[in-house]
């Protein structure tokens, strides 16, 4: 026997296209190592599998229960979820998966790429991501819209406030642009933790400050904020979001289908300076706060 092999456990959730990132929700919440999408070369409207690597595997219920919730979360219909399946997978198999689904994604100037890819362009700005991330590799349609906007609207002069960083790509991507003064924050701990390592990563850990939990009406006051959230973490923090920014708000994680939720939400506070982009059922609002 090979003992250098240690076997792993997949967590396989059959799920509509829209409802992948509420897949890779609740496998986080389940402290997965790290997930994937199987996407290439399926049809729009075709079930995704979304796949959550583990040490131990966890309990069937659990993990029903937790994808259900991040469903109802996101907003979505219970019917999103086809099937929920388990498997005993090796290490090596599982990076191999890794490194023939993820591909280099391009995002405007940026290019957000595995350790491993070699990107020939010199003119692109090189995000690398480790593989055992669980979110914000650059390949989901909110992730790609807020690193569009940073792309063509921040200024490195600016501060910039990155709300549930997640994995620390729009942190980094202004840290590459040049800003400094950059504060980025997370309620999960071990993401703070990524964060800090990815930001090391691509050598702009001094770049960039940290912290575990939320913002509050104490929080300070920055040129551009970013939250790459939910709705329903979003609305609650509406209020926070809009007077700790001065200039501009990104808010992403929110489905088309939920546009009127936040149109309405800002239309109620006398906001109607604000740009809406879409990708896939994903919209990204840009609100221009003065």
């Amino acid at each position: 026997m090979d003992k250098s092999k240690k076997n792993w456990f997949a967590v396989d959730i059959l799920i509509a296209s829209a409802a992948t990132e509420a897949a890779e929700f609740a496998l986080n919440e389940l402290d997965a190592l790290g997930t994937e999408i199987d996407s290439l070369r399926k049809p729009k409207d075709e079930p995704l599998r979304v796949s959550g690597y583990f040490e131990a595997l966890p309990d069937e219920a659990e993990i029903k229960n937790r994808v259900e919730d991040a469903i109802s979360i996101y907003g979505l219909e219970s019917s999103c979820l086809v099937s929920v399946e388990t498997r005993t997978v090796e290490q090596t198999d599982w990076l191999a998966e890794w490194k023939k689904h993820w591909r280099p994604t391009t995002i405007g100037r940026f290019v957000i790429a595995p350790p491993w890819e070699k990107i020939d362009d010199e003119s692109k700005i090189v995000i690398r991501i480790e593989p055992n991330m669980a979110f914000g590799t650059g390949t989901h349609e909110t992730t790609k819209l807020c690193v569009k906007a940073i792309d063509t609207m921040y200024r490195p002069q600016q501060s910039v406030l990155d709300v549930g960083t997640g994995t620390g790509i729009l942190a980094i991507a202004a840290a590459k642009l040049g800003g400094t003064q950059i504060l980025a924050c997370d309620t999960d701990i071990d993401s703070v933790a990524i964060a800090r390592e990815n930001a090391v990563l691509n050598g702009v850990g001094g770049q960039i400050d940290y912290f575990d939990g939320s913002i509050d009406s104490d929080t300070p006051k920055f040129d551009f904020v970013c939250a790459n959230l939910t709705i329903d973490v979003i609305l609650p923090l509406l209020d926070n979001l809009l007077s700790s920014a001065v200039e501009i708000l990104l808010l992403s994680g929110i489905l088309g289908e939920q546009k009127e939720m936040i149109t309405n939400a800002l239309g109620k506070r006398g906001i109607s300076d604000f740009e809406i982009d879409s990708d896939g059922e994903w919209i990204a609002v840009v609100v221009h706060v003065n």
